[in-house]
């Protein structure tokens, strides 16, 4: 499967049915990147086939055809209105002129990186491959995934890269929820493992967002996306570890990036919370600090700021604590409501959510554990422990020694829940710091 850069009457084929519309997307891993990406090309007017290994899944979207999304504050039923199949059956890469990789990354147990379920994927469709196609990774992945393992997995004799099928790279950027910028207005990085591949991407991504962002090559596309969401995982880690020092000395410090944030330039507003959340922030990092070491670096920069974002859980229940002690009470027996289980506010995902994490802890001192998220209604902890979201009404409230704002959706009452609660421990800085009831964490 040696690569070639010379053109050929495959890319021109593949060009002129995705410039038609009449290219069939596959999408592979129908989760929170698969699913928004698919109904974006079935939107302007491309076939769909979904690939995932879940049945469930499968039969679920088969029958609804289509699934729940989060703009803003609100939930809405989205739905196909082209051609759109689901599918666990892997031969149907055959149908498809496009493949879009989109499974999960996960950190193995020792927090190594495990690209097992892009392997997987890679593998799956490889029988099926023909002359005339793309495939396309969008999993975030450390460099030199894409070429170094991706690419053998999928490697054919008889199909040489470049010439007969095409082989690119193109983050994902999803952000759940956020009501501004969706797939089409967030500029698109897209990369390819040789120019024929590269203009693969273009033609692709080109009618489905408005601006694409072409780099030199696939391992520039991974770390760019690396370094974006490092950049972030960075500046929180900064914010947080102000936000402690700042309670030592009596200062607010929402107030102070308030106030910072009125600079128009050189400073970015970056917020504290209970950690960080997501599948992006807490996991992406590690992949680049696992890859340094191959080249005998060590980001410590970098594992700074994870030790960081992992202790904030921990300060939000010493606060927890602290707080109860100043009305007279342990945390061991204390009724705590957590509000909101998910990692941010207004979506349902609870991946890597601290909010889970802090959970986990007033379980293990013994509180009375309570939580409620209008989009979790129910979720297991990692000890066994299963809850069921309560309604957050001024009875519910009134009964509980502490409510802890976790997450801070829209949908709560917030005047209500300060009136009525006995303590509120904030970690979003919905209250003002002087308010008698509110401990900030």
């Amino acid at each position: 499967m040696a690569a070639d850069t010379a053109p050929s009457d495959a890319l021109a084929s593949l060009c002129a049915r995705l410039a038609d519309r009449s290219a069939v997307i596959g999408v592979i891993g129908l989760g929170y990147v698969g699913l928004p990406l698919a109904l974006r090309f079935s939107q302007i007017g491309h076939p769909i086939v979904g690939f995932d290994v879940d049945p469930v899944k499968v039969a679920r979207l088969n029958a609804d055809r289509g699934f729940p999304r989060y703009v803003g504050n609100r939930r809405e039923e989205v739905r196909f209105a082209g051609p759109f199949e689901a599918t666990t059956d892997f031969a149907r890469a055959a149908d498809c002129d496009a493949l879009i990789i989109c499974v999960p990354t996960p950190l193995g147990r020792f927090h190594d990186p495990d690209i097992g379920y892009i392997l997987d994927a890679a593998r799956a469709i490889r029988p099926h491959l023909r002359p005339g196609q793309v495939v396309a990774l969008e999993s975030t992945t450390y460099p030199g995934t894409t070429e170094d393992d991706m690419l053998p997995a999928m490697a054919r004799e008889d199909l040489v890269v470049g010439q007969d099928i095409f082989v690119v790279y193109s983050p994902e950027r999803e952000d759940p929820g956020n009501a501004r910028y969706g797939i089409r207005e967030i500029p698109k990085v897209v990369s390819g493992v040789t120019p024929a591949c590269l203009a693969a991407a273009e033609a692709l991504y080109g009618s489905a967002v408005d601006q694409l962002v072409p780099v030199s090559s696939t391992r520039v596309a991974e770390m760019t996306k690396l370094l974006e969401n490092i950049h972030r995982a960075v500046n929180i880690g900064l914010v947080n570890e102000m936000k402690t020092l700042a309670d030592r000395m009596g200062i607010d410090i929402f107030e102070v990036i308030r106030a910072a944030a009125t600079k128009p330039f050189g400073f970015t507003a970056f917020y504290p919370g209970p950690g960080v959340g997501g599948h992006c922030i807490p996991v992406d990092p590690f992949y680049l600090t696992w890859k340094a070491r191959e080249y005998g670096l060590h980001t410590r920069f970098i594992e700074l700021a994870g030790e960081i974002n992992r202790y904030m859980p921990d300060f939000i229940v010493e606060k927890l604590m602290d707080a109860l002690n100043g009305h007279r009470k342990a945390l061991n027996g204390a009724r705590v409501l957590v509000l909101g289980a998910a990692f941010k506010k207004n979506i349902d995902d609870i991946r890597e959510s601290p909010s889970l994490m802090v959970m986990e802890r007033i379980v293990a001192r013994g509180g009375e554990l309570s939580y409620a998220d209008p989009f979790v209604p129910q979720l297991s902890l990692e000890s066994g422990h299963a809850f069921a979201s309560v309604e957050v009404d001024a009875e519910t409230i009134a009964r509980q020694d502490a409510v802890v704002i976790a997450t801070d959706h829209d949908a709560f009452d917030y005047a209500m829940i300060l009136d009525r609660a006995k303590l509120v421990v904030d970690t979003r800085g919905r209250y003002p710091a002087s308010e008698p009831k509110v401990t900030r964490a």
